[in-house]
């Protein structure tokens, strides 16, 4: 594993998830692979052969896409939080705006509600677009700045627009959409969480 640069929101932030990691309640290690953000991801990533999990945090998404027979680089800031991560996912402590991955390594990336903590946005997109291959998929999973105040947050934490995550993917892909969707497929969703769909 290879540390993440020492930067003071950065070090706030890593110690934050460092120490969040003991708590398997809020931080679980697990996800139900029913639920539809697994869905969307692996439904929009296809036949990706290696993926790039960007914030995995314990690896609970990184899990069940290997398991669908690809290779996963699973990267977050916080060190306790990947060995939480499986054998047979590489592990990389980094963070979201300096991805220690070539450019046009990986056939897709994702980022399921990890962008939030990434402070320099458009860096953290802009990242997220150089490890992927031209014609790669990016799923980027996230709160609605329209639902900001429903959770409780830490002080960097920020929601997005779908505009605005629309407009930043559109600087390296050639399709982007967006759409509002719920932990479950068969229940409206509530305004909570968006979904980024892109192709570079």
């Amino acid at each position: 594993m290879r540390s993440a640069p020492d930067t003071p929101d950065m070090r706030k932030i890593r110690d934050y998830f460092n120490r969040a990691a003991a708590d398997e309640e809020h931080y679980p290690s697990t996800i139900d692979p029913r639920i539809f953000h697994v869905k969307l991801v692996l439904e929009h990533l296809g036949d990706a052969a290696c993926v790039a999990d960007v914030g995995c945090g314990k690896g609970r998404f990184a899990r069940i896409v290997r398991e669908h027979g690809a290779r996963v680089i699973a990267i977050d800031l916080a060190e306790a939080m990947l060995a939480h991560v499986p054998e047979g996912i590489e592990r990389c402590a980094a963070s979201m705006t300096a991805l220690p991955l070539k450019t046009a390594c990986c056939d897709g990336a994702y980022a399921t509600e990890s962008l939030e903590h990434a402070v320099d946005i458009p860096k953290a997109v802009a990242e997220l677009c150089r490890v992927v291959k031209p014609g790669g998929r990016i799923v980027i999973i996230d709160k609605s700045a329209e639902a900001w105040g429903r959770l409780e947050t830490p002080a960097w934490e920020k929601w997005f627009s779908r505009r605005e995550l629309e407009k930043l993917l559109a600087r390296d892909c050639r399709k982007v959409s967006s759409r509002p969707i719920s932990y479950w497929e068969d229940v409206e969703p509530d305004g909570l969480f968006l979904a980024w769909l892109a192709v570079k």
